[in-house]
């Protein structure tokens, strides 16, 4: 039975992948493009020099003469009229003949709901096949398609992995992070440090995930830093104390980028900062107001808040709010001992969950220990005195450390070495997803896959039904993108504004408690997308590092997730209600 169940979803998988490529030969030679006029509004002021400037990717660019609204082939009157891409792709404009209310256009275009065409393909071979590296390289050729780069090698794979981003994932997943997870292996500092959390701290799985939740409030910067800090730290005693490696993973995950909207001391009001300036606005006219902004605006992160709930009750053992999937798995790791489900690929290698200690070499917890010390101080120095924490740093030094204490206490070369190789080929697998998952992001983005579901939003919609569209539209584009930070990109220049002359257009009583409560859905409902996809890096780093099948992982949260995500739902809708 089980063997047909799999043969099924194998022809259905072909079959699907047939039809999605004759699609997308369809939408090359058939489906026009639309293009859509895009406003940027940035804070512009003069430099010593007193020159027009403002900030874009934290440096000084000089704004260009700017030329009349009217005039500009890039306003959505011109664009109506093409049909083919504009010949300018940026321009500075003034509104309303008032030469001092500047924005920067800029065209982009999406192929209807074609464009989700990709993103989908990608998830829906990764349910069918559970073969993650073949669903998303399908999902990148029908994209490929699409945007008529047949050479799929020269035109797509080849650029993406040359970019400055694919380059620092190889270095930091496939050399840093995989040569410390070997190290740890060789010298079986992983399974010492285990050993001996087990003896003073973790008295079984209760209290092993209750320690995991505990870090993952505790390592606060979220996204991909703090999934693999936690999961490389809590697996050795996870394993041990028979936590399924589904509970880990989603106690990883869940809690990683909702606490980080929540104890936002990092990078992400920096960042999202320079994304949500609206003229007119006078609580986000400077770039203190912005951030203070964010911060005012954290009580109504209502899904980080049930997520980060959501995970503190499993580690509890409370599985009332969890779903049926991640109560089986733990069932069966309590009745069994069996930390994967039957059938699972986990995605790491077997190599990064055995030891492989030398004879004569006797392992020791301090191995594990000083090197995560010395790899938090790093990220954490870095962070307070350079304003963002050097990742690669960070994990080099803890690399260089553990080779040191090895070569120290009288392990080989050609150990060290082998261990190091072991590390490389535990996360290859992993290393190559994630390049994957970047190339078909960036084409879902080029496609205008996140672009057609906010086109879709209207200004005519009631106030208080506002901030749950908006949370399901980045919901949708972060799940089929898979990067929070890059639906930011495309939402909040586009959300702040609406929302703000939904607010004028409706003469809401307190603009800026609404604008709070939309800014909120925004941020909230793009964390949620990038957790529950399974091409997001947080994703398929959280299966990695507490070795857990990807597919398994992303079945398992995305339940609890959902349930938050409604919950917060209602939370925003009767805050707009009662409160604006």
């Amino acid at each position: 039975m089980n063997f047909s169940f799999k043969a099924m979803n194998k022809n259905s998988a072909g079959l699907f992948f047939l039809v999605a490529l004759a699609a997308a030969i369809y939408c090359f030679f058939a489906v026009p493009a639309t293009w859509k006029e895009q406003r940027l509004s940035y804070d512009i002021f003069q430099n010593d020099n007193v020159q027009a400037v403002y900030i874009e990717r934290g440096k000084q660019r000089i704004v260009p003469q700017a030329i009349a609204y009217e005039s500009s082939p890039l306003r959505q009157a011109a664009l109506d009229n093409i049909s083919q891409a504009p010949e300018v792709k940026t321009q500075w404009v003034y509104l309303d003949n008032d030469p001092q209310n500047i924005v920067m256009l800029k065209a982009d275009y999406h192929l209807g709901a074609w464009s989700l065409l990709p993103a989908i393909v990608a998830i829906l071979m990764c349910l069918l096949t559970r073969e993650p590296v073949a669903a998303l390289l399908s999902g990148i050729l029908v994209g490929a398609i699409m945007l008529g780069k047949f050479d799929i090698t020269g035109d797509v794979l080849i650029p993406s992995v040359g970019t400055d981003n694919a380059a620092g994932i190889l270095i930091l997943y496939l050399w840093l992070l995989g040569g410390l997870l070997g190290m740890w292996s060789k010298t079986g500092a992983a399974q010492a440090f285990a050993e001996y959390m087990t003896r003073h701290f973790v008295k079984g799985p209760r209290s092993a995930k209750f320690i995991a939740w505990c870090l993952g409030v505790l390592f606060f910067q979220g996204g991909t830093m703090s999934t693999v800090l936690v999961g490389t730290t809590v697996k050795p005693m996870a394993d041990k104390a028979k936590v399924s490696h589904e509970e880990m993973s989603y106690i990883v995950d869940s809690t990683a980028s909702p606490i980080a909207s929540l104890i936002a001391f990092n990078a992400w009001p920096a960042y999202v900062q320079a994304l949500i300036f609206v003229p007119g606005a006078a609580f986000l006219a400077t770039e203190a107001d912005r951030i203070a902004f964010f911060f005012s605006s954290v009580p109504f992160s209502f899904y980080a808040i049930l997520a980060i709930t959501g995970t503190l009750l499993v580690s509890l053992n409370h599985f009332n709010f969890a779903g049926k999937p991640l109560r089986t798995a733990w069932q069966r790791s309590q009745n069994t001992g069996e930390l994967d489900a039957p059938g699972a690929k986990p995605v790491s290698a077997k190599e990064l969950h055995e030891p492989q200690v030398p004879d004569n070499y006797r392992s020791s917890a301090l191995e594990f220990i000083l090197p995560l010390v010395t790899l938090l101080m790093v990220a954490v120095l870095t962070f307070v005195f350079l304003g963002s924490p050097k990742i690669h740093w960070a994990f080099g030094s803890a690399l260089g450390l553990c080779v040191a204490l090895a070569l120290f206490k009288g392990m080989s070369l050609g150990n060290i070495m082998d261990g190091f190789g072991n590390g490389l080929k535990g996360v290859v697998v992993a290393s190559v997803v994630l390049m994957l998952a970047i190339t078909i992001g960036g084409i879902s983005k080029e496609i205008g896959g996140g672009l057609f579901l906010v086109d879709l939003l209207g200004q005519q919609v009631p106030f208080w039904a506002l901030p749950v569209i908006l949370q399901i539209l980045t919901m949708l584009i972060a799940f089929s993108t898979g990067t929070s930070w890059g639906t930011y990109a495309i939402a909040f220049p586009l959300a702040m504004p609406l929302a703000w002359a939904i607010a004028d257009a409706q003469a809401l009583a307190n603009p800026e408690l609404f604008m709070m409560i939309c800014f909120a859905t925004v941020l909230n409902g793009s964390v949620f997308g990038d957790q529950c996809s399974p091409i997001s890096d947080t994703t398929i780093l959280s299966a990695m590092t507490t070795g857990c099948d990807l597919m398994d992982h992303v079945k398992t949260q995305i339940v609890p997730a959902s349930m938050a995500a409604f919950g917060a739902a209602i939370l925003w809708t009767m805050s707009a209600l009662l409160l604006v």
